[in-house]
């Protein structure tokens, strides 16, 4: 029972987690195929912030059932955010299903394996002190390594159950995390992602986020670093000050919006109203020449009204974000807002998504538009997936771009000059 296929859903968090899983069963000498039907054992990394993801899982645990009934001695788990909140439904309700393990229960997992072969096991329990930050992850290839900085969320907004699956907040101590970048870099990564559920609020022992992301971008042979998710309400003036110095710090930030009404801000307990939201955004850009911000926005949260729909709109066409996450509110069981009556009715949800949707479309490719004719630093990735005779690339603000495939290894930095552009690539040529 050494064979492990595993399975993930959902964010970047998810991604570096099953990493991390990866690197625990492989010193335990397990050994990880590319598929389940090589494997003893089923596992599916799994997320819980949405509900549209979490049916995604429920309808693969039920195909993993069926592979189960035509072999009986395959193991099957859940972990991650699914299994801390769905918890002991899963293995009541889930035919087939042997092992149901939370998010900070991964250090124990070879032996929750050998029990699991015997009786199901559950192991949901949040654990205030785990942060994994001496453990190994095995990561597969690429350019850019996920480097988690912080696990847990002290924030409770009202439609979110990320603090309920993952626990409070609790941030990796500095030198962990350097110790974390060295091992990357010598592996032949040339981007890390510093990861959080809110990112910026990183600290320990004295040291703020903006003193981390400088370490960061002092060790040698980085070419770049970025962050994800910060809060508007933690993005600092020294923080703000050091993406302004350059350097491997990009000039790129996701900063979640959620709706320009002060009322649906107040309901989701954000904790910034859109003025004070606003005031990071002209901060960002004055500082950070040729900034790419990008945004996160829910239509149909309890109480949203036409007019504070419309305030959302104003907003987006206003600023001008390079490109935006965008969803319909979906209640999650456990969240604060949970219960809390439905006054917009999905048709009406539906709708004023496609809005969103089309307006930021527009905006996107105007936006794009702009950059055709500049020269761009691009870090490759490979050849592009569609077309392998095109190689994909990233610019500094994270923006995708393609050119005619010539050989360049993945991991170089080329010059490049934009040709055309699309809502969501940039084409180019070697300069």
């Amino acid at each position: 029972m050494k064979r492990v296929y595993l399975e993930t859903y959902g964010c970047q968090m998810n991604e570096a987690d099953s990493e991390l899983m990866a690197g625990v069963l492989t010193r335990a000498g397990f050994d990880l195929v590319a598929g389940p039907e090589d494997a003893d054992i089923l596992l599916l990394n799994t997320c819980a912030v949405r509900e549209h993801a979490e049916q995604r899982v429920l309808g693969r645990i039920t195909d993993l059932a069926r592979w189960k009934a035509r072999r009986p001695d395959v193991l099957v788990g859940v972990t991650g955010c699914m299994a801390q909140h769905l918890r002991g439904r899963l293995l009541e309700h889930a035919r087939g299903l042997d092992l149901v393990v939370g998010a900070d229960a991964y250090r124990d997992l070879p032996g929750l394996l050998e029990r699991a072969a015997r009786e199901p096991v559950a192991v949901v329990r949040p654990d205030r002190d785990e942060t994994y930050g001496d453990l190994e992850p095995r990561r597969g290839p690429g350019i850019r390594a996920w480097v988690p900085v912080q696990r847990g969320c002290d924030k409770f907004c009202t439609y979110c159950v990320v603090p309920f699956t993952r626990g409070r907040e609790r941030s990796l101590p500095l030198a962990d995390v350097l110790r974390e970048i060295r091992r990357v870099v010598a592996a032949g990564y040339r981007e890390v992602v510093l990861l959080g559920q809110t990112v910026n609020s990183w600290h320990h022992d004295g040291h703020d986020f903006a003193d981390l992301l400088r370490a960061a971008g002092s060790v040698e042979g980085l070419l770049r670093v970025r962050f994800i998710s910060p809060h508007p309400a933690h993005m600092t003036d020294r923080v703000i000050a050091v993406m302004a110095e350059g350097g491997p710090v990009c000039p790129q930030v996701h900063l979640p919006l959620q709706s320009a009404a002060d009322g649906v801000l107040e309901g989701m307990e954000r904790g910034y109203t859109l003025a004070q939201y606003h005031e990071v955004v002209v901060k960002l850009r004055a500082a950070v020449p040729d900034l790419a911000l990008s945004t996160d926005v829910i239509v149909g949260f309890p109480g949203e009204t036409e007019a504070d729909f419309r305030r959302t709109v104003d907003y987006l066409r206003a600023t001008r974000f390079d490109g935006a996450f965008l969803f319909k509110y979906s209640a999650r069981p456990d969240t604060r807002a949970f219960g809390r009556p439905e006054t917009v009715p999905e048709p009406e949800k539906n709708r004023r998504l496609a809005e969103v949707i089309g307006l930021q479309h527009a905006v996107s490719g105007a936006t794009n538009d702009r950059w055709i004719g500049r020269e761009v630093e691009a870090l490759v990735e490979g050849p592009a997936r569609r077309d392998p005779a095109q190689i994909y690339a990233r610019t500094r603000q994270f923006k995708a771009i393609v050119f005619p495939n010539d050989g360049t290894p993945a991991g170089t930095l080329r010059n490049l000059r934009v040709t055309a552009a699309t809502p969501v690539t940039l084409l180019g040529e070697p300069v």
